[in-house]
């Protein structure tokens, strides 16, 4: 390989390649010995603040964990939560009764912890032994003499009356008859109704003492007639009075039973008082509990179910102590905020109060409520539902349809409960900033952020902890214990999904779906115990489930499908290295990049950007490399070139700056006419100083080349430059490890295009003595010659020629 002997070695030792955790340090033999933990690792500012919020208690202080997937967010706030709740009272019951002035408008009772559903079992009961036993006091002798006395008296005060009228009227010899059609008065003669034709045959006055007669008595008829309903209507007061005297007693002994069981509530005292008063007054529904109706030839039954005297318990805490905490997977509106059922009864839709049925938001009264914010979003109307009772602090359930006015039915109107409850959300980071910006009420009603880490630092101390947080997924998953191989392999790996060599993963969904897999070929190995191969046979496997779209594309380089040279020099071209993510699977692969230059206006043609190929970042990039070349190369003349930038063989959207290094290069390179080893790959970006920066998954871009490498062989000339202050991010691959032991691949450390250059051409790059000129034969110094050159060209085509000149003298 051509390197310049003046330019410092930037080759990377093996041992900066990876940095492996030693299990010596661990004192176990197996993670069984180790006690499991109680907490997540590393969330120290998320800890504080769930601790914070789920303490303070005033209003709006509701907590919004945020953080990316698998970070055990919800597993740690439900810990934290479960022992804050055993120290708190008991949520009180809440139900639902019959509201007996307005059945539309149902009461909502509170009543402490268990209660609730003492009361609607004890009021079950009890309705239960009074249809039993108001019917047989109906059905008694003594109830039965009252009815039949009343009954009489009527009888006897209306019969009463019609004989003084009849005698009244035989006085007159005229006599009182019942008809079908009603009460008559005829004439008499020797007390026989005298006969049509010998009422004819009597003198006029006697007709007309007769008729007048027969006129006042028919006055006096229908004055009794007008009595008759109202001592109808008496007699019917006193049978209901007497109802109500044999139902009060029982009814009232019931009730009393009730009210000494439930003293000590007043708003319970009040609903036993009108409810109380209503059996009495509707003593008949329990004597008759059937009713029949025909309906088109069709007899139909009505049983009566005494809806009206049930409780309908929504939510009761007596089985659990301390606060409740809710979960709610599916936080539809109606799952939040309750909703009202109905049934078809002949063909139409009905409901009662006892149909109300709670939401999570009523399961977690007095508690907390632990809720996904993306499925909240998702659903119509639950976001602005859950705004609502947090605001208004009550829950009021409302029919869907008519809150957007879409049905125009007669519902229910349920008494809103108040609310007091805690909500968690969870959710992405990008959610929560989201909101926080475009949402005015969302700050207001969370308060307190729980940002959870997506890594920790890396230390022998939290390497001692991470094995304690393995012990604990192996006994809350039953999974074999790991050796001290198996947890130092398990740390590695863990570093290496963070790319970054000082730090370790928090995502513990990917921790533990590693140690799960690794368990399945412990256990198919017959070990009793998880070793490293099993942990490292997991990573494989895993990789290999998912690396079909690589494969192919490898193929396609080493069948010369897609051009990437590993070895020669060439001009202007350079192997650059993108990334690809896959879900959670991310790989890289060479890319040839070109570059090309001449004459122009300093124009910096992205050719990427022309075909709206490239992403934003990219094209930043791209503008910085002109800015460079102009700053460093033609401070005191115009740039007078142009150049183009390529992806070869790209067929999708770029983006990124990762590249911008190897651009650079490539131009360099063509301006220079010095030709790149193409045996080497490069990542990084640059500033307008031509300074190296750090790039994103440099692992994975290191491994992709040397994937390509290894297919056609190594040579011991191949490698990578990579940005220097990405060197504490590399955890590579062991084969990566042993071809650079054995010198058969190399990595390059470079914070400078300079040093780049210098590496992938052989030449120094040079840099400017006190006169500004660069030493001879440089890169630097050949580049700013042809710039100079490029710019005299400019100057000549600008100028007029010489014959034009005399010409112009001429005229």
């Amino acid at each position: 390989m051509r390197e310049s002997s003046a330019l410092p070695s930037l080759r990377l030792a093996p041992q900066q390649l990876h940095q492996a955790c030693d299990p010596a340090q661990f004192a176990f033999a197996t993670t069984a010995e180790l006690e499991p933990m109680d907490e997540l690792i590393g969330q120290l500012r998320a800890f504080e603040a769930v601790r914070f919020g789920a303490g303070i208690r005033h209003e709006g202080f509701n907590i919004f964990a945020l953080g990316p997937p698998g970070v055990g967010k919800r597993s740690m706030v439900s810990q934290m939560l479960s022992r804050q709740a055993r120290s708190e009272p008991a949520a009180a019951d809440w139900c639902y009764v019959n509201n007996f002035d307005h059945p539309h408008k149902p009461q909502a009772m509170r009543l402490p912890s268990g209660r609730g559903t003492d009361l609607q079992q004890q009021l079950a009961q009890r309705v239960a032994y009074l249809r039993s036993a108001i019917p047989a006091l109906f059905e008694g002798e003594d109830y039965r003499a009252k009815a039949e006395a009343i009954g009489q008296a009527f009888t006897t005060r209306q019969e009463s009356a019609f004989k003084e009228l009849g005698e009244a009227a035989g006085q007159q010899h005229i006599v009182l008859l019942r008809t079908p059609s009603g009460f008559a008065f005829a004439p008499t003669r020797d007390d026989e109704v005298m006969a049509p034709d010998e009422y004819e045959k009597l003198p006029e006055d006697e007709k007309q003492r007769i008729a007048g007669a027969i006129a006042e008595l028919q006055k006096q008829l229908e004055k009794i007639l007008h009595h008759i309903p109202q001592w109808m209507k008496e007699r019917g007061e006193q049978l209901k009075q007497l109802n109500r005297e044999t139902t009060g007693a029982v009814v009232t002994q019931v009730v009393d039973e009730l009210r000494s069981r439930f003293h000590d509530l007043p708003q319970t005292s009040r609903y036993l008082d009108q409810l109380q008063h209503d059996m009495i007054e509707n003593a008949d529904d329990f004597r008759h509990e059937d009713e029949t109706a025909n309906l088109s030839g069709l007899t139909v039954v009505n049983r009566k179910t005494f809806h009206r005297y049930q409780v309908n318990v929504l939510v009761s805490n007596g089985e659990h102590a301390g606060a409740p905490i809710v979960s709610e997977d599916n936080p539809t509106y109606g799952n939040l905020i309750g909703r009202l059922e109905h049934i078809a009864q002949l063909g139409a839709l009905v409901t009662d109060f006892t149909l109300i049925k709670p939401g999570a938001l009523h399961r977690a009264n007095g508690g907390y409520l632990l809720l996904d914010v993306r499925k909240v979003l998702m659903q119509p109307f639950a976001w602005d539902a859950l705004k609502r009772a947090l605001q208004t602090r009550e829950i009021r359930i409302e029919s869907l349809g008519q809150m957007v006015s879409l049905v125009s039915t007669v519902s229910l109107e349920p008494e809103p409960m108040p609310l007091d409850v805690k909500i968690v959300l969870f959710g992405d980071r990008l959610f929560y900033y989201l909101l926080q910006q475009y949402d005015p009420d969302f700050a207001e009603l969370f308060k307190v952020a729980a940002d959870f880490e997506d890594r920790i630092e890396r230390s022998p101390e939290t390497h001692q902890l991470y094995a304690r947080l393995m012990a604990t997924l192996c006994a809350k998953e039953q999974l074999l214990p790991l050796d001290r191989l198996a947890v130092a392999r398990v740390i590695e790996h863990s570093a290496r999904l963070v790319g970054d060599a000082q730090r370790l993963s928090t995502h513990m969904r990917s921790v533990a779906d590693l140690l799960q897999e690794a368990d399945f070929w412990a256990r198919e190995a017959g070990l009793a115990a998880i070793t490293e191969n099993n942990v490292q046979q997991a990573i494989d496997a895993q990789i290999h489930r998912q690396d079909r779209l690589r494969a192919q594309l490898h193929e396609a380089i080493l069948r010369e499908t897609l051009l990437i040279d590993t070895q020669g020099a060439v001009v202007g071209q350079i192997n650059g290295l993108s990334v690809l993510q896959l879900g959670d699977f991310a790989f890289a692969q060479p890319t040839r990049i070109t570059a090309t230059t001449r004459l122009g206006t300093g124009e910096m043609v992205n050719i990427e950007r022309e075909v709206k190929l490239s992403g934003a970042i990219h094209s930043k990039g791209v503008l910085i490399l002109s800015s460079y070349l102009a700053a460093r190369y033609a401070r005191n003349q115009p740039l007078a070139l142009s150049a183009s930038l390529v992806f070869e063989q790209s067929y999708g959207q770029i983006d990124g700056d990762s590249a911008s290094l190897a651009e650079l290069c490539a131009l360099l390179s063509h301006l220079a006419n010095v030709s790149l080893l193409q045996s080497l790959a490069v990542t990084g970006s640059v500033n307008q100083l031509g300074q190296v920066q750090a790039i994103g998954a440099v692992n994975e871009k290191i491994e992709g080349f040397f994937d390509i490498c290894v297919a056609r062989g190594l040579t011991g000339e191949q490698g990578v430059l990579i940005p220097q202050a990405n060197v504490k991010h590399l955890m590579l691959r062991r084969d990566v490890l042993a071809a650079a032991r054995a010198g058969q691949f190399h990595l390059y450390a470079v914070a400078h295009v300079d040093q780049a250059m210098t590496l992938l051409t052989g030449v120094p790059a040079g840099e400017a003595g006190a006169g500004g000129q660069y030493p001879a034969d440089s890169i630097n110094r050949r580049v700013a010659t042809r710039v100079a050159e490029l710019g005299a060209l400019r100057k000549g085509f600008a100028k007029p020629p010489e014959e034009t000149k005399q010409n112009n003298r001429r005229k």
